[in-house]
């Protein structure tokens, strides 16, 4: 039996991306996720935890969270929270002519959190994004366009040291993620995924590698791992049932794979969370 997770979708239609304030009401909210965008949270005020996935996070304002589409993650504040969200959808980024918009938004998105100091200049904005919301004319995607990058830049500052990458090795990746992001049924093969970004494993590798560091075996895995650690905590999947699902013929096998990469067994991890 699956138990079936929440899917909450604050967008709203016809735009492709929206800003507000971060509701001051919010305390408790139960395991959910977002199927259709990326949630950028900010928070100036708040205490307690933010839980993404199998992480938790302490809430120690100026803080930032990235919450990439299928994330499962809840909150548990135990004070009023102050700070902003911004949800974009994939049009908004489709639609953008800025490379280095594109560059920093694939860069970010690999992140969770990120610990601020810049917080007057953050505000100034987040405030201007809203104000530029309310708008309609024809540069107002530009404009938002602008202010998106100075908030990404100026948090890719702050987080861990960034460089600017080639852009086709940006897209590359970033369509890596998008790709597995929107899979039903994951392929823990790079060729497959090779072959649906019409390049080689030799190409998709590299373009990992300069965008991340990391090679598109170690991008696969994380997803992987990531993707079986959700289905342990929020479904009744047996573990039969998880790794037949994440493409492993053998139930051993990802037993293997999994202790492998995070040191316990999935019975193990799911007793335990």
């Amino acid at each position: 039996m699956v138990t079936k997770l929440q899917i909450k979708d604050k967008s709203e239609s016809g735009k492709s991306i929206k800003i507000a304030p971060f509701k001051k009401e919010i305390r408790k909210t139960v395991p959910h996720k977002h199927n259709n965008y990326f949630e950028i949270l900010y928070l100036s005020q708040g205490s307690g935890y933010h839980y993404i996935d199998s992480r938790k996070f302490e809430v120690m304002p100026p803080v930032m969270y990235f919450i990439r589409k299928d994330q499962v993650h809840c909150w548990e504040l135990d004070s009023e929270p102050d700070g902003y969200v911004i949800i974009i959808k994939k049009t908004f980024i489709e639609e953008s002519l800025d490379s280095e918009l594109k560059s920093l938004f694939t860069h970010i998105s690999k992140e969770n959190c990120v610990y601020t100091q810049e917080h007057e200049m953050i505000r100034s904005l987040f405030e201007l994004l809203i104000e530029t919301d309310r708008k309609n004319g024809k540069n107002a995607f530009r404009m938002k366009e602008g202010l998106l990058k100075a908030l990404l830049a100026l948090v890719s500052e702050e987080g861990k040291p960034f460089a600017g990458k080639a852009e086709i090795s940006a897209n590359l990746y970033h369509s890596l993620l998008s790709l597995l992001s929107g899979e039903q049924v994951i392929r823990n093969k790079v060729q497959y995924y090779a072959e649906q970004l019409n390049t080689s494993p030799q190409n998709l590798n590299a373009a990992c590698r300069k965008a991340v560091n990391q090679s598109a075996e170690e991008v696969l895995s994380e997803f992987i791992i990531s993707e079986a650690k959700r289905l342990l905590i929020y479904t009744d999947n047996t573990i039969a049932e998880i790794s037949f699902m994440l493409d492993f013929h053998d139930p051993s096998h990802f037993v293997k794979y999994f202790k492998r990469k995070t040191g316990e067994t999935p019975l193990t991890f799911r007793k335990s969370n």
